[in-house]
């Protein structure tokens, strides 16, 4: 997890990202066959992020079954096969990330364009398209400004079912 430059640091210097990859090596230490993980990549750089979730994965991987808490919803939709959404302290919703996602509706192309001078945004689902007859008119008379797709992620699912924004 890149402390090997700092093995001869007391631990008490560390920062705290330091000591959180310390803590996720410690546990793994003795090979266990369950993992429980808080947060594993909170405080991290990009870069020792990316060790960690390569880690996680290469377990997952072997075998192991790994437990993992996080408000960061794109690491549980990379990470974790399955993932329940506890409020309250209830467990609200169970499925896998691909499914939740589904459930959103699917993409959704949001594009501006310019009508009378003024700049207006549309959306519409990516299976409706054909059928939007003013993006349509808008590509055919060169109005288009930008055109987006969105995938819907865990985080608006999360929205959906709570009615409420991630922290």
């Amino acid at each position: 997890v890149g402390l090997e430059q700092d093995g001869n640091k007391k631990v008490s210097d560390y920062s705290k990202g330091m000591k959180s990859r310390l803590n996720f090596i410690k546990a793994l230490i003795h090979n266990p066959r369950l993992i429980f993980l808080d947060e594993p990549t909170s405080g991290l750089d990009p870069a020792n992020a990316r060790i960690m979730k390569e880690i996680i994965n290469d377990l997952r991987a072997e075998g192991k079954t790994i437990i993992l808490t996080t408000h960061n919803m794109h690491d549980a939709a990379e990470l974790c096969d399955n993932v329940a959404f506890i409020i309250d302290g209830k467990n609200t919703a169970l499925d896998t990330p691909h499914n939740f996602m589904r459930s959103q509706g699917g993409t959704r192309i949001t594009y501006t364009y310019i009508e009378n001078k003024q700049e207006i945004t549309s959306n519409v689902l990516s299976t409706e398209t054909s059928g939007d007859l003013n993006i349509q008119e808008v590509i055919r008379e060169d109005r288009l400004i930008s055109i987006h797709s969105h995938e819907p992620t865990l985080e608006d699912v999360f929205v959906e079912l709570t009615g409420r924004r991630l922290q």
